[in-house]
């Protein structure tokens, strides 16, 4: 029964954070500027100037946008995010997220990098097996604001945070 509990609780977690890391996306998909082809307009400029001359009425220029400005771009998150009120991190939370940042890990808050090592945690004391925890641990990692694949592959990141909670966290 202990056993049966234990994964319960592991699938449970693991919905629990795949679902809160889905409500985390932004799903504002609004254009800030209408893109232009220069060579479409001029196609249609040319080809409604023929149409109008062929049909004797006076031809009328597409319009074209006004709107010159350059399009908005996201801003990168600071890799070097440090979170507002540490106080309430315990000593073994700081343990984890400092071996975390020595092994080139830096989360964009101490929220993510503590939820990935409870994971890991739980799911190592269920004894889910290390490829389980990582296709989750994965696609935590992965889903960090801050996790930049150029600098490392995201399978290498979640084998740094298992690594890194069962050494400094799970104790």
């Amino acid at each position: 029964m202990h056993r049966t509990r234990g994964k319960v609780i592991g699938v449970v977690v693991g919905i629990a954070a795949t679902g809160l890391l889905a409500a985390c996306g932004n799903n504002d998909s609004t254009a800030t500027s209408t893109p232009t082809l220069s060579h479409t307009t001029t196609a249609a400029a040319t080809s409604a100037s023929t149409s109008a001359a062929a049909t004797g009425q006076p031809s009328q220029a597409p319009e074209t946008p006004t709107d010159t400005a350059t399009p908005e771009r996201p801003q990168p998150v600071p890799t070097n995010a440090v979170p507002e009120d540490t106080s309430k991190l315990t000593d073994k939370d700081k343990k984890f997220l400092d071996a975390l940042k020595a092994a080139g890990i830096t989360p964009s808050t101490p929220d993510i990098a503590l939820s990935i090592g409870s994971y890991v945690c739980q799911g190592a004391a269920a004894n889910a097996s290390d490829q389980d925890l990582m296709t989750f641990v994965s696609a935590m990692a992965g889903s960090d604001p801050s996790f930049d694949p150029a600098k490392m592959p995201v399978e290498k990141a979640g084998r740094i945070y298992i690594d890194t909670a069962k050494s400094t966290y799970c104790q």
